[in-house]
């Protein structure tokens, strides 16, 4: 069953992990309107060799977008009012972050570089977001929950092993492993709703 992606960064973490990928690759400006994470099924495509820097903004971006929208879902579907809330801080981190991320690529004349990694979060993302679209109640509320458990592991994995190991800017790897915590906490509240509702 596809699940929906949603995680969210504090949003200077992210707005800065834009602003020096988009200092270290120097393109033309974007509509870099949204960043979140990738769902289990995903989690390869996050693993993928041989990206750089312009690309791992691009991932960030998707990331955010697909993460906020999910949030947004929550927020209105979830049953449970932990479900609600976890929704809510994702929709509004992510909000913050997308203002802030295109005022900055604009600024720059940066555009993070689409790849397939990214194409792949964002179809990911649209199929969770249909799958949680057709489910109600505890459902709805299991399926986000269990789907932000897996996803936020998939994100941790994907920082350790592909998006710090490949950052050629010593900033952008610096701040990558900066916000590494933010994902951790975002983890273990989804884990702890998670428990919560099997209960």
């Amino acid at each position: 069953m596809a699940r929906p992606i949603s995680y969210a960064l504090p949003l200077v973490a992210i707005a800065a992990l834009t602003a020096l990928t988009a200092c270290s690759k120097s393109e033309p400006a974007a509509d870099t309107a949204t960043v979140a994470a990738p769902a289990p099924d995903t989690a390869k495509a996050m693993a993928a060799p041989a990206i750089n820097d312009a690309q791992i903004a691009h991932i960030v971006v998707t990331a955010n977008g697909v993460d906020s929208a999910a949030g947004e879902l929550a927020k209105t579907k979830g049953t449970a009012k932990a479900v609600k809330d976890f929704g809510t801080t994702m929709a509004t981190d992510h909000a913050g972050v997308n203002k802030q991320a295109v005022a900055l690529a604009t600024k720059l004349n940066v555009t993070p570089e689409d790849n397939d990694t990214s194409k792949q979060l964002k179809a990911g993302g649209d199929q969770n977001l249909a799958t949680l679209q057709g489910l109600t109640g505890a459902a709805f509320d299991k399926a986000y929950i269990d789907h932000e458990v897996a996803y936020h592991q998939a994100v941790l994995d994907a920082i350790d092993k592909t998006l710090v190991p490949s950052s050629q800017n010593a900033e952008l790897k610096a701040l990558i492993v900066a916000v590494r915590p933010a994902f951790v906490a975002h983890l273990d509240r989804a884990k702890s709703i998670q428990a919560s509702l099997a209960k």
